[in-house]
């Protein structure tokens, strides 16, 4: 039985994440929480230790690290919003490199230096990508567009950093966009499943406001996600880095038109500047050769079930 720890147990992917190891069964699991709000809408407090922790904290961190003594860690915990990290850079910095800092030096100090980390990095990293350079290999420069991008840069490079330094055992992973039941507000099929879910009850008006439409993602479904997060931990070399998603591109306008046939109601669209980032990336779609090779991992969940899934998450909420 491995003990497993997973920062952001709460969260969206930490939740999804948490349901498959318990499928998986066999695993003796906490997971950490930073607000009560947080732990009481949680579906697995009741199969799973939870732990209150401020991760920017040192103490707090260590004190985690000692009572559960992991022998698998999950970081999951961070600041994954881009347009909240655009309104404030700093925050965002310091939640996500702090936490990770002191995560690594708390297993350090207490000796648990054989505890293996997935360190969850993100696609973000590669911003701006050239069209020659698509689809995007793990060796494909940087050239980030916003702070989050560049916080989790410092995360993923921290992450090497560690492996050599300290042979810390770290996994890399950088997933694409990942969407699925249960993501928050902040992200664009969410987004689009809450508000016409709102049109279809009467709450809100008709129509729809929408930024840039003509951006192309790679998008898989969270569950599908959280089955490559062990492999890599089992499979995946000490020190490397992967991609994960698709290996397909698909633009907004297809995940809007998508959800919108399955919407009762008929939704006008309008554009609206202020949903316009300062910069927006035209396209990147992830080469998953290596991920593949590595751990036979490949998505299963066609997206028009999730954004199915997703709308219906919504309908049951608003």
């Amino acid at each position: 039985m491995k003990k497993i720890l997973i920062t952001g147990a709460t969260g969206f992917v930490g939740t999804h994440l948490i349901r498959h190891l318990l499928d998986i069964n066999g695993n003796d699991i906490t997971g950490t929480f930073r607000s009560e709000s947080s732990r009481e809408s949680f579906e697995f407090k009741d199969k799973i230790k939870l732990l209150k922790a401020d991760l920017e904290t040192l103490g707090q961190v260590e004190a985690v690290i000692k009572s559960t003594k992991p022998d698998w860690i999950f970081h999951l915990a961070a600041q994954a919003n881009v347009p909240e990290s655009i309104k404030d850079p700093i925050s965002t910095f310091h939640s996500n490199i702090d936490s990770q800092l002191n995560l690594f030096n708390a297993l350090i100090k207490l000796g648990l230096t054989q505890t293996k980390t997935l360190l969850v990095s993100s696609a973000e990293v590669y911003g701006y990508v050239n069209p020659d350079d698509l689809p995007v290999d793990e060796d494909t420069p940087y050239r980030p567009a916003n702070p989050y991008a560049v916080s989790k840069i410092a995360q993923d490079y921290l992450g090497f950093q560690y492996n050599l330094s300290y042979k810390l055992p770290v996994v890399r992973v950088r997933p694409f966009n990942h969407i699925g039941p249960g993501q928050q507000p902040g992200f664009v099929s969410s987004d689009f499943a809450k508000l016409i879910a709102e049109i279809e009850k009467g709450i809100t008006k008709p129509v729809m406001k929408v930024g840039n439409l003509l951006a192309k993602r790679d998008f898989t479904d969270v569950r599908d996600m959280v089955k490559l997060y062990p492999l890599l931990l089992e499979k995946g070399v000490l020190g490397e880095v992967y991609n994960a998603g698709s290996g397909k591109s698909v633009q907004i306008k297809e995940i809007l038109d998508l959800l919108l046939s399955f919407s009762k109601v008929k939704i006008s669209i309008e554009t609206d500047p202020a949903k316009m980032r300062p910069s927006d990336i035209p396209e990147i779609v992830a080469d998953v050769t290596k991920v593949n090779k590595a751990t036979g991992w490949k998505p299963e969940i066609p997206l028009e079930k999730t954004l199915k899934d997703i709308l219906d998450y919504w309908r049951a909420r608003v």
